[in-house]
């Protein structure tokens, strides 16, 4: 591109510059300038995710956002939650959450301060994606365009409505790229302190991700290459390595021991054992088949959710990764890439239960952590590559697209029709295909390509084409998330609020503990112990388990065709039916005892 050809001369001399002693004058003020944008820029993003979580009042990710909020308010002193029997929610995002039990007591207050607190993390992919760019070699002023596009991603934005680790992830990862590519390609002339403060912040920033997220043992696993390459290449002094290597170990010792501290609150029955799961997938030939394919829906996913942009990042860093030239350290990082989005996609299959979803076949949330790099690099490559780069990574990017979804298709079938269609799992592909009840892998993948063929056009514009493809993709972004919004997000809370809230029909400040059979819904389960939320929250099955009236409020399932005073035959003397619902989640009655 002229316009960054036209930069360097300039940037080279500020670089002399800057190495010789005080910056500029004229740099200082370009510098200031462009940090005063990108905070403004950040407060914008701030708003339009708070904008877009205002009607979000209790969450609707179950069990994964119950999890993460009964974590931290374990981790405050408050009430333990029975969740026995699923999937292990870890405490490292928890942490973030703290500040909203330090200012307020009440569920809804404190749900709203957790997803201020997610926005102003998930806004600062703007700040970091900026960065990338520019090592990217794009212009400040296309950095920052772009930078946009990618905080707009509907995998960062979407996600930043819940109390999900999916809020924040994509902007550690993008952190630890970054920290990562400094330490290991600092100048000759870089401080050592400087040097080893990249390397103990990448180690720290992943660690931090493995205590949130089983994702983040793939990515911990990854690191520990990189440092091996780094030691075994001489790039770095075992000293610098070895300050990085203790950093790293640190943080992810005391995320294990937090962890650990959290299992008896609220797993005191046990998990559901994804790590068996693991090892029965990895140990069998229709394991590795269920692995393979299920992996292979979560890249088709990335591609095409994307409009094929992040679908020309993969493989041009899979190029990069196997061609000759490429400088080592670059090699490394690419492959550390390649190795995230392999490892997270097939391990998170094979830890995956059977839940006759179509979820378990095709899933973009996994992979949602690293589509950001993907689509930066992509959107880099039809910036500034050449016409004839930028055709032949759009071909390979269409030829995998189809070729991942042949694979779905095969080794799915029927059951991509048969399957639970659960809204949640495809924000990006129900509006592709503007349908919202059903899943439709070929028109959505038909509809990906033709998004990647407008963007190939846009770019290529002989004026203003850069700025017709940001507008193209910043319209798609915002109109995808606000659609997902519209049909799913409030949607959930607005009819799972009416499904369980008990406010207004108990005293629930004046409960101090709730048992639940186990019989009623889990989604109904999670949403009742978040309703009462000074209450020590527990599990029983009522078919084999006599009904504990050793607590304050008793929730039992209400079999069809009898009046709810007949859901607990024997109660005793004392304990009073106030309130009971019927809904397409579950249907159940709640039993107080006396004063």
């Amino acid at each position: 591109m002229n316009p960054q050809a036209a930069t360097l001369p300039a940037a080279r001399q500020a670089a002399r510059s800057a190495g010789s002693g005080a910056a500029p004058a004229g740099t200082r003020r370009r510098l200031g300038r462009w940090g005063v944008l990108l905070l403004i820029g950040w407060a914008a993003q701030v708003a339009v995710r708070l904008w877009l979580a205002s009607g979000q009042t209790m969450p609707v990710a179950t069990p994964d956002e119950a999890g993460y909020l009964f974590a931290a308010r374990v981790l405050t002193g408050g009430p333990e939650a029975d969740m026995s029997y699923g999937t292990v929610y870890r405490g490292g995002y928890a942490l973030l959450l703290l500040p909203a039990f330090w200012i307020a007591d009440e569920p809804v207050t404190i749900y709203r301060i957790c997803l201020v607190i997610n926005a102003l993390i998930s806004a600062a992919m703007l700040p970091l994606a900026y960065l990338m760019l520019r090592r990217l070699q794009l212009t400040r002023n296309w950095s920052y365009a772009v930078g946009h596009v990618t905080a707009l991603l509907p995998c960062v934005l979407f996600y930043a409505q819940f109390v999900l680790t999916d809020a924040v992830l994509p902007v550690a990862i993008f952190g630890w790229l970054l920290l990562t590519h400094a330490w290991l390609t600092a100048p000759p002339d870089t401080s050592r302190s400087r040097v080893a403060l990249y390397g103990a912040s990448a180690g720290m920033v992943v660690a931090y991700v493995y205590a949130s997220h089983s994702r983040g043992a793939i990515l911990l696993i990854v690191h520990a290459g990189i440092m091996l390459a780094a030691v075994a290449c001489r790039w770095l002094s075992l000293r610098q390595s070895a300050l990085a290597a203790a950093a790293t170990a640190a943080v992810a010792g005391a995320g294990v021991l937090l962890n650990r501290t959290l299992l008896p609150a609220l797993y005191p029955g046990g998990d559901n054992d994804l790590s068996g799961n693991l090892g029965r997938r990895l140990t069998t030939v229709d394991g590795y088949g269920w692995v393979l394919s299920l992996g292979t829906g979560q890249v088709w996913y990335q591609i095409v959710a994307t409009g094929g942009v992040a679908g020309i990042g993969l493989v041009t860093i899979a190029v990069v990764a196997v061609r000759r030239g490429t400088a080592p350290k670059l090699r490394v990082l690419s492959l550390a890439v390649l190795a995230a989005i392999a490892g997270i996609a097939f391990a998170t299959s094979a830890a995956l239960p059977v839940e006759y979803r179509i979820g378990n076949y095709v899933y973009g949330r996994y992979l949602a952590c690293i589509t950001p790099v993907l689509f930066a690099v992509g959107a880099a490559v039809l910036l500034r590559a050449t016409l004839r780069t930028v055709l032949w990574a759009a071909a390979a990017t269409v030829a995998l697209a189809v070729l991942t979804a042949g694979v779905v298709q095969w080794y799915a079938g029927d059951l991509l029709s048969e399957y639970t269609y659960t809204l949640f799992d495809f924000p990006e592909i129900s509006f592709l295909t503007w349908d919202w009840t059903r899943f439709q892998l070929w028109h959505a993948t038909l509809a990906g390509l033709v998004l990647l063929g407008l963007c190939l056009i846009a770019a290529r514009l002989p004026r203003h084409g850069p700025a017709v493809l940001v507008g193209l993709l910043v319209i798609v972004n915002i109109a995808t998330v606000t659609t997902a919004t519209n049909q799913i997000s409030r949607p959930l809370g607005q009819n799972l609020a009416a499904y369980t809230d008990l406010r207004g029909k108990t005293d629930l400040e004046a409960q101090r503990s709730i048992a639940v059979d186990w019989n009623v819904p889990w989604t109904v389960r999670l949403s009742l112990f978040y309703w009462a939320w000074d209450s020590k929250g527990s599990l029983f099955d009522a078919r084999w388990t006599p009904v504990p009236q050793n607590v304050d409020l008793a929730v039992l399932h209400w079999p069809k065709n009898v009046p709810a005073t007949a859901s607990w035959k024997d109660a005793p003397n004392g304990w009073k039916v106030v309130d009971s619902r019927r809904s397409p989640e579950g249907d159940w009655v709640a039993w107080r005892a006396g004063s």
